[in-house]
């Protein structure tokens, strides 16, 4: 099912590298899709219903976890922003692999997952983790304070993607890389609930995160991502 990107991509990194980071977006930027987060922000929100929907076997990153963070050449020490964490499903395996001399902000629009994430941080043992409660504009993260942004099937839920966009690219340091994990979405071959859910194709993903300033390195192979892809970009 997955679609590789075409070869001519790469002339986007030469592009992006040759030209200063995009200048910030409107204040009044519309919403790409109204009330994409609304489950997300309930009062009532079950928190163990998403845990079972986000981290069970039927959800194709939970069963290929490993290969996908094999993607993300994690290192003792480093500071990675986990945005849209969501129930924690990458929190103690980003924990471990940074150690106790890195940070994870476990970054999330849901103070329900807020929550959790805190519990789970707590009872596991992980003081390295630091959830954050963002906006639907941005993450509310330091400048220059990440060396890793992890975007795993969340950038479909951006709602302000320009927005989101330049306040992860001012959090990241020079150099630091954005690996973003999301759904393909071909008529005619993704599923009908995707194609409702999911707003754009990879192509379109691709090219607003190039267009934000980040330059595009490669889409890797992940053994046994069928209905998901992973793009790595670097902030110059």
């Amino acid at each position: 099912m997955t679609s590789r990107l075409p070869r001519f991509l790469l002339f986007l990194t030469l592009a992006a590298a040759c030209r200063a980071a995009a200048p910030p977006p409107p204040a009044d930027e519309a919403s790409v899709k109204p009330g994409a987060n609304e489950s997300f922000l309930a009062e009532d929100l079950d928190v163990d219903e998403f845990v079972d929907r986000f981290e069970g076997e039927s959800r194709e990153i939970a069963l290929r976890r490993d290969g996908i963070l094999a993607q993300l050449d994690l290192r003792r020490g480093m500071r990675v922003a986990d945005v849209g964490a969501g129930t924690g499903l990458f929190l103690a395996p980003l924990a471990e692999a940074v150690g106790r001399e890195g940070k994870v902000y476990a970054v999330d629009l849901s103070p329900g997952f807020v929550e959790h994430l805190s519990k789970r941080a707590r009872e596991e043992g992980y003081p390295q983790v630091e959830p954050v409660l963002c906006g639907e504009r941005s993450v509310d993260l330091p400048d220059r304070s990440v060396d890793l942004a992890f975007v795993c099937d969340t950038y479909h839920h951006f709602e302000y993607p320009r927005s989101t966009l330049w306040s992860i690219y001012r959090a990241m340091r020079p150099g630091a890389r954005l690996v973003v994990v999301d759904f393909e979405r071909i008529p005619g071959v993704t599923r009908e609930w995707l194609l409702d859910h999911v707003r754009a194709d990879k192509q379109t993903f691709l090219e607003e995160i190039v267009a934000a300033g980040f330059e595009f390195l490669d889409e890797p192979d992940v053994e046994g991502l069928e209905e998901n892809y992973v793009l790595r970009f670097r902030r110059p």
